[in-house]
């Protein structure tokens, strides 16, 4: 089944002290298995496309970037302080990635892209060779699934069969070089071999250097939240991880689904996470509020936080509001008062003012003759 596949690649420079982001569309042939942990590398051979390196490369545990490694530049970068502490301790490992990311996978991407446009007849323009290869590992049940595809101008381009060790070529464009990759048997034995032993092998170990930062488990804090009488209650747990985890209300012990939406979970400035789930109790007589329950799990945690539906416990603004509203109410009926007074105040001074005012001097009988009987 075909999924649309967003990943990030992280370009980053030792001279800059921000890290910019590429956004690249894939579409891959790819089937999600319900796993625990993951470690997935992206890979970008690129040509025609301004400021992008021509070769670039991260590595992804459980959708944290770990390891980035940039050709233009000669670097390889590790984004977790475990990761930098694992190639310092063992310089083979870091051997490794040098060979991969400066010389074997640049050639293979840049001789790959070079036939690729020839075959396609494409002169100039811009062009991107992909891949996403790696391993998905249940630690409960030990199961590990691999996986190698590639994608070519955004499209998919082949996907690897690890039980008929063949390429699946999904366009016609792609059958040339499925039966010239197909006939590569030792090449094809190593990738199998990859992707099933020693992907799984690498993923457990970093595991096990990542356990203080990508294996903790926090729970949340949760609390229970309503704008309104007549809004729906909110569950919302804020300050868990990882974000492997799920939030319920319930009726009597059993999972709600009528009158309940349920949020995303959101990522946190600190790295941890937040979620909610809101309950109908429009129609919810107050004394079965008792019945629910707002049930939060996190993966990897044997116990629960179960938060009962209280009107005690819900945190609300509207007594808050109501009591500014009186407030404010009250405000303003003092300045009415106060400008009521404030003009009667000022009529009585006029008027006072008006009848002390002594009256004007008559005018001279000789001004009078003069005002009614001008000089013509």
């Amino acid at each position: 089944m075909k999924a649309l596949l967003m990943f990030r690649l992280f370009i980053s420079d030792l001279d800059q002290k921000k890290m910019k982001t590429l956004v690249l569309l894939l579409l891959f042939c790819h089937s999600s298995l319900t796993v625990k942990h993951s470690l997935k590398y992206f890979v970008t051979a690129s040509y025609g496309v301004p400021d992008f390196p021509e070769f670039v490369g991260t590595a992804v545990i459980d959708g944290h970037l770990v390891l980035y490694c940039n050709i233009n530049r000669k670097i390889i970068e590790p984004k977790q302080e475990w990761m930098r502490t694992l190639l310092e301790k063992d310089p083979q490992h870091l051997q490794f990635y040098k060979g991969h990311c400066f010389q074997i996978q640049p050639n293979f991407f840049k001789t790959t892209l070079s036939s690729l446009k020839e075959r396609f007849n494409q002169k100039g323009d811009v062009h991107v060779f992909q891949r996403i290869s790696g391993c998905e590992w249940d630690d409960e049940t030990g199961e590990a699934h691999g996986f190698n595809q590639y994608g070519y101008d955004g499209e998919d381009f082949l996907s690897l069969d690890l039980k008929t060790e063949t390429w699946i070529a999904p366009k016609p464009q792609a059958v040339t070089t499925k039966l010239s990759w197909d006939a590569e048997k030792v090449r094809m034995k190593t990738r199998v071999n990859y992707v099933t032993e020693l992907c799984p092998e690498r993923l457990k170990k970093y595991l096990v250097y990542s356990k203080s930062s990508l294996q903790r488990t926090e729970l949340p804090s949760v609390s229970l939240l309503q704008k309104t009488p007549s809004s729906p209650v909110s569950c919302h747990a804020s300050g868990f991880y990882p974000d492997r985890a799920t939030l319920i209300w319930r009726k009597d012990g059993e999972e709600l689904h009528e009158d309940v939406e349920l949020g995303e979970i959101l990522p946190n400035h600190d790295g941890t996470f937040q979620t909610s789930a809101d309950l109908n109790v429009s129609s919810v007589p107050p004394e079965d509020w008792r019945r629910y329950d707002c049930v939060f799990h996190l993966s990897g945690v044997k116990d629960d936080v179960v938060t009962k539906l209280d009107k005690a416990e819900i945190r609300t603004n509207w007594e808050k509001l109501s009591d500014e509203i009186v407030l404010i109410s009250a405000v303003v009926v003092v300045l009415l008062v106060f400008i009521a007074a404030a003009a009667a105040v000022g009529f009585i001074f006029y008027r006072k003012k008006k009848v002390q005012r002594p009256p004007s001097p008559p005018d001279s009988s000789s001004e009078l003759s003069e005002k009614l009987n001008p000089e013509t």
